[in-house]
């Protein structure tokens, strides 16, 4: 296993890489790229030529780039158009709360995908797995900001139970941490649930699917005839084996993940890194936007190898030589 992951580990350096070209070599090429956005009418040719420099663009492209990646791996992004500050404090400021609410919605998603799936697969043809079913499609058919907007007149707007927006309850200082986080928390259900809702309906689906097809299996007749209880049939049996498909499902949703989290940052306004990239795309702020790209990509390919080291886990068949 070990040679296996620092294999993959190299071979996932040049597509980086690549990655990283295709994605400089396109903002400098886009009509308003870095230079039209610094331009300024009122500066002179002195005042032009001290901004490029300031910026690393009075170099040819291809030198911009290896000064960039040389300073990216080392966490050195370069500095904001927008508010002249180091893109790695932009990220740092926004990185957590993104991680808080990708988590929990990722958790939650997994879990009841799981639940569901596994409920539909036991109560096939039952009014149960049609109810499910209808409402799993109707989680898939609908968009991530019409979910949330929806989300946010219902449960906010109409029956005030949840706020609609931020991260706390704004002019309001609490003495107590618990309340602080508590607070907190009940600003985080409403964005974690849309993005939450935007992964189970699909992986429930997925999760049916192959947990009907694991039930049918001759080890679980045998189990069965063996007296194994239902339970430990479920759990222990065709749930390891059925979840495996989904590893895969999961690895690779990933990146429509983080595309809902930035559409459900913008409709609740949490400070995030998809409210970040949202006002960076509006703004043109480059450096943000590179640096974000880049930091989606290395994400991408961890995930992926994260779901290869699952499937020995969960299989103890399947051996990486």
């Amino acid at each position: 296993m070990g040679r296996y992951l620092i294999r993959r580990l190299i071979q996932a350096i040049p597509l980086l890489i690549l990655l990283s070209i295709f994605m400089f070599s396109l903002i400098h090429l886009l009509p308003g790229g870095p230079e039209q956005v610094l331009y300024n009418p009122h500066l002179g040719a002195e005042g032009r030529a001290a901004m490029r420099a300031r910026f690393g663009l009075d170099d040819p492209v291809p030198v911009q780039y290896l000064k960039w990646i040389s300073r990216a791996l080392v966490g050195d992004f370069g500095f904001s158009f927008a508010n002249n500050q180091p893109v790695s404090q932009n990220i740092g400021q926004a990185f957590p709360n993104t991680l808080e609410l990708l988590g929990t919605a990722f958790s939650m998603a997994l879990v009841l995908a799981i639940l569901l799936g596994v409920i539909s697969a036991v109560r096939q043809g039952t009014i149960t797995d049609y109810a499910l079913t209808t409402i799993s499609y109707f989680g898939i058919a609908m968009p991530t900001f019409l979910f949330g907007l929806f989300a946010q007149d219902i449960f906010g707007v109409r029956l005030h139970l949840l706020p609609v927006s931020g991260t706390s309850t704004p002019g309001v200082i609490f003495s107590n941490p618990f309340d602080t986080f508590l607070d907190h928390f009940i600003h985080l259900i409403l964005p974690a649930t849309v993005l939450a809702g935007l992964s189970i309906a699909g992986w429930s689906r997925y999760m049916r699917s192959s947990m009907i097809e694991a039930i049918k299996q001759d080890y679980i007749r045998t189990a069965r005839a063996k007296g194994v209880g239902p339970v430990r049939l479920l759990v222990g049996h065709a749930l390891r084996n059925a979840v495996i498909p989904l590893i895969t499902v999961v690895a690779l949703d990933f990146g429509q993940i983080a595309g809902g989290a930035t559409i459900t940052e913008g409709v609740f306004a949490w400070p995030g890194m998809g409210r970040l990239f949202l006002d960076s795309l509006e703004a043109r702020d480059f450096p943000i936007l590179l640096a974000m790209l880049l930091i989606g990509s290395v994400f991408v390919v961890l995930f992926n190898l994260l779901a290869d080291v699952l499937y020995a886990v969960m299989d103890p068949r399947i051996r990486y030589a």
